[in-house]
């Protein structure tokens, strides 16, 4: 039985996981969706880590930690890994941190502002990416929809300021699952950017930027066939 962490993205909240927390449940895991403190504008990468950990709480002991990042989460989750022993990490439609790095700088420094407006002319949308439907929403089913406004928070600019401090990703087994349908990480990008960085081939899921609302059962698989893999791999080893 893992216990699976679960950190949300920019100006979002736990309920970014409800239809895949259950799921994972219903499969006999234990689930945190943890909150951060995205709309105080005094919180950094640091407090970002502190709310996670203080969430895993006692858990911390335990020898089956899984820390489910999405998005922007990539920066709290290996900061999380350096301080709570941790089985297995999996980024999702994420950004992939380099040390020194500020996550404000990471746009243009890992090529993302580039693809992102090639992807957008190729496509004939909006370059500004000033349509938050047709940015994230495009494949999220309406009714899901209909229930964001109530679980968007105004996201700081506080932890896009400092460098990212780790000198290397910690040595944690690491999944990364790419989106096809990203429009704001395009797929060409993020199979050029994870191996550069991670050292690991992104796997891949038909969805848009937020495949836990638009694909939660194909992302439920996934997050339970990496745990899978990674206990068969401990047994076989």
């Amino acid at each position: 039985m893992a216990t699976y962490v679960l950190i949300p993205g920019a100006g979002s909240d736990s309920w970014y996981w409800h239809l895949v927390a259950p799921r994972l449940e219903a499969a006999g895991h234990d689930v945190l969706a943890v909150d951060l403190p995205c709309d105080d504008d005094s919180a950094g990468l640091a407090e970002y880590t502190d709310a996670v950990v203080d969430a895993v709480g006692d858990r911390a002991g335990q020898d089956d930690l899984v820390l489910v990042a999405q998005s922007m989460g990539s920066f709290t989750a290996p900061l999380v890994a350096e301080r709570v022993p941790t089985r297995l990490v999996i980024l999702v439609a994420a950004m992939t941190p380099a040390p020194g790095e500020t996550p404000g700088d990471w746009w243009a420094a890992s090529g993302q502002t580039a693809a992102f407006e090639a992807a957008a002319r190729r496509h004939g949308r909006d370059v500004t990416g000033g349509d938050l439907v047709e940015l994230f929403l495009h494949d999220v089913p309406p009714d899901i929809v209909a229930e964001i406004e109530h679980h968007t928070r105004e996201q700081s600019g506080t932890p896009f300021e400092k460098p990212w401090p780790l000198d290397a990703w910690p040595d944690v087994p690491t999944r990364f699952l790419l989106c096809t349908e990203d429009r704001l990480f395009p797929a060409e990008f993020q199979r050029r950017i994870v191996p550069a960085r991670l050292g690991i081939t992104p796997d891949e899921i038909e969805s848009g930027h937020l495949p836990a609302l638009a694909r939660p059962a194909e992302l439920t698989d996934y997050l339970l066939r990496c745990w899978e893999e990674l206990e068969r791999d401990a047994t076989t080893g």
